[in-house]
C-alpha cells in the first residue's frame, strides 16, 4: 500500500521525541534529518521536501514549543499541519456549471488509467448525486479503449456515446455534446486518448477539444506508479492545457507515494479524487487533511465512518444491533457481516484508519487471505439452516459433516466456531455500552485514551463542529 513506508519511517523519527520529556534544537534538528531522508526516499520533490522541512523546522524549534509541558505531542501537530498545507490544506469538490451538463474532460498519459477513472467518476457522480452522466469516448488510438468505456457504461447503466474510430475526437465531442444537451444529461464525462509520453500532437488535439468543449473541469489523470516522472507529467500539461484538478490512480499498489505529496505544491493545482483499486468503487475523494492523517500514522476515522455508511443498510444495521443486544446473532449474520465488510475494502488497511492502530506491533504483518474467508463461508454454507440459526446445536457429528461438506478439517470449523461464539460475546458486551473488553487496550496502542489516538478523534470533533457551523 502507497505510503507504507513513508508512514514507517516518519513514527520512527518522531517516536523518538514522544519518549523525551523535554525537546532540544538538537532533537528537532536530528527528527528534521530523518525526516527529510524519508520524504526523498519516498520518492517527494526536492524543493517540495526544503521547503516543507524549513517551515517545520522554524515552528517547531519556537520557544512556546520546546517549553511546552508535552513539546513532543505539539511538534507532531506542527508536522501534522504541515503536511496538510503540503497536500493542499482544503478539500476541492468538482466545479459544477450553473446550469446542465457539467462537463468534465480526462487528460493524461497512457496507461494511467483514464478510461477506468471515466467509470469511477460516473459510478461516484450517481451514488452520491443521483446524476445522470453521459461518456463520450474520445480515444480512437488505442485498441479498444471504446469497448472499455462501452463495457463500463454496460456495468453502471451509463450511456456511452462513440462513432468509432474513423471519425475525429474533436467531431465525436461536437455530437456527443449535442446528445447530452438534446437528453439533458446532467454530467459529460470526455475520456480522451493519451500518449506514451507528452507530444505535441496530442497537445493540439487537447486544446481543440478543449476549445470546443469549454470543460467546467480538466481532470489530469496521473500514475502514483511513475513516482517523481509523474510531477514533471503534471508540470507539462498543466502549462499547456490549464488543468483545474489532479486525479492519482493506483494509490492501492506498491508506490512511494511522493508524487502526491508533489504535484499540489509543483502545479497548484488541487488533487481532487484517487484511485485505491480496480473495482469501479473504489475511488476516494481526496482530503489533505485525512491523508496526512493517514501517513502520519494517524488513522482515518471519517473515511472509515464514510465507507460504512455507503456500505451498509441503515435499515439492516438496526437489525444487526438488536441482534447484538439480544445475543441472536447466528450464522447468517455473520456472512452477511463479512460480504458487507469485505466490500469496503481490504481489512488490513480498514484497521490502519482507526487512529493508534498502525503504532500496534506487527500491524504491517496483519494480511487477511480471501481464501481463507471463503472457506469460512463454505463452513456456514455446508450447515442446514437450522444450523446456521442456532449454532448450539452444532455437537462433533455435525462438525465432522460441516468439515467433510466444505473440504476443511475439523480442527478448522471447531476454531471457526469458537471464533463465531468469542465475536458474537464481544459484539454484545458493546451493543450493552462495555468497552472494557480483554485485549482491547493493547489493541489500540494505549487505547482511544492514548495520546495519538485523542489527538486524532478531537481533530474530528472539531471539524464535524465546523462543518455544522457552516451549514448554519
Amino acid at each position: 500500500m502507497a505510503f507504507e513506508s513513508l508512514t514507517e519511517r516518519l513514527q520512527q523519527a518522531m517516536s523518538k521525541l514522544r519518549r523525551k520529556g523535554k525537546v532540544s534544537e538538537a532533537d528537532v534538528k536530528e527528527m528534521m534529518r530523518e525526516i527529510r531522508l524519508a520524504l526523498l526516499e519516498a520518492d517527494v520533490n526536492l524543493q517540495v521536501v526544503k521547503e516543507f522541512t524549513k517551515n517545520v523546522r522554524e515552528r517547531a524549534i519556537g520557544v512556546e514549543v520546546l517549553e511546552s509541558l508535552s513539546p513532543a505531542q505539539q511538534i507532531v501537530k506542527i508536522v501534522d499541519e504541515e503536511l496538510t498545507k503540503t497536500l493542499g490544506s482544503e478539500t476541492v469538490g468538482i466545479e459544477k456549471s450553473p446550469k446542465i451538463p457539467t462537463i468534465i474532460m480526462m487528460a493524461g498519459l497512457q496507461g494511467a488509467g483514464k478510461t477506468t477513472f471515466a467509470g469511477k467518476l460516473a459510478n461516484h457522480l450517481m451514488k452520491t448525486e443521483n446524476a445522470r452522466p453521459l461518456m463520450i469516448a474520445g480515444d480512437i488510438y488505442r485498441p479498444a479503449a471504446i469497448d472499455q468505456l462501452k463495457v463500463l457504461g454496460q456495468q453502471l447503466n451509463v450511456p456511452v456515446f462513440d462513432m468509432g474510430t474513423d471519425v475525429s475526437p474533436v467531431e465525436i465531442v461536437r455530437q456527443g455534446l449535442a446528445v447530452a444537451k438534446e437528453k439533458k444529461n446532467d454530467y459529460v464525462l470526455i475520456d480522451t486518448a493519451g500518449r506514451l509520453h507528452v507530444d505535441e500532437q496530442l497537445m493540439d488535439e487537447l486544446k481543440q477539444i478543449k476549445d470546443l468543449a469549454q470543460p467546467n473541469e480538466i481532470l489530469l489523470v496521473v500514475d502514483a506508479m511513475t513516482g517523481q516522472d509523474a510531477v514533471n507529467v503534471a508540470e507539462s500539461f498543466n502549462q499547456q492545457l490549464g488543468i483545474t484538478g489532479v486525479v492519482i490512480t493506483k494509490l492501492d499498489g506498491d508506490t512511494r507515494g511522493g508524487a502526491a505529496l508533489s504535484i499540489r505544491q509543483v502545479t497548484g493545482a488541487p488533487i481532487k479524487f484517487t484511485g485505491t483499486g480496480e473495482k469501479l468503487t473504489d475511488l476516494e475523494v481526496f482530503h489533505p487533511d485525512r491523508m496526512s492523517s493517514r501517513i502520519l500514522g494517524m488513522g482515518d476515522m471519517l473515511t472509515l465512518i464514510e465507507k460504512a455508511q455507503q456500505d451498509y443498510d441503515e435499515k439492516k444495521a438496526e437489525e444487526l444491533a438488536q441482534k447484538m443486544k439480544e445475543n441472536s446473532f447466528d450464522f447468517n449474520d455473520f456472512v452477511e457481516q463479512i460480504d458487507q465488510v469485505m466490500g469496503m475494502g481490504p481489512i488490513e488497511d480498514l484497521l490502519k484508519m482507526i487512529p493508534g492502530m498502525s503504532q500496534m506491533p506487527g500491524i504491517e504483518n496483519v494480511k487477511v487471505d480471501p481464501k481463507q474467508i471463503a472457506r469460512q463461508k463454505a463452513m456456514v454454507y455446508s450447515m442446514t439452516p437450522a444450523e446456521r440459526e442456532n449454532p448450539d446445536l452444532l455437537n462433533p457429528s455435525r462438525r465432522r459433516r460441516i468439515a467433510a461438506g466444505s473440504g476443511n478439517s475439523v480442527v478448522e470449523v471447531n476454531r471457526m466456531i469458537k471464533q463465531f461464539k468469542e465475536s458474537r460475546k464481544m459484539m454484545q458486551q458493546m451493543s450493552k455500552g462495555n468497552m472494557n473488553i480483554p485485549g482491547m487496550d493493547q489493541m489500540f496502542g494505549g487505547g482511544v485514551k492514548g495520546k495519538l489516538g485523542k489527538m486524532a478523534m478531537n481533530r474530528m470533533v472539531k471539524k464535524q463542529k465546523k462543518k455544522k457551523k457552516k451549514r448554519k
